[in-house]
């Protein structure tokens, strides 16, 4: 016989089916995990945005602050100079 004479059916699958059926589950598998590690790192990147948030509020309070004692301490200043000019 030839080849050209063969029964097309006879011939093998080119994978085999147990094989096929791994790769689709380790193609599933695969999949959820970089799905849940997309999802905690997403987690992750919003928790530290809220951190971010808190700090610079922090940040800009205690500016304010700071700004708020300079212009304590320039009142200061004048208080002790008015104390001082007057005590002569």
């Amino acid at each position: 016989m030839s080849a050209m004479t063969q029964n097309p059916q006879s011939q093998t699958p080119l994978i085999h089916p147990r094989l096929a059926l791994a790769l689709a589950g380790t193609f599933i598998v695969q999949t959820a995990a970089a799905l849940l590690w997309a999802g905690a790192s997403g987690e992750r990147l919003a928790q530290l945005e809220r951190r971010a948030d808190a700090s610079s509020q922090l940040i800009e309070r205690t500016a304010r602050l700071e700004e708020q004692v300079y212009y304590m301490r320039a009142t200061l200043e004048r208080i002790e100079q008015k104390i001082d000019q007057g005590g002569d």
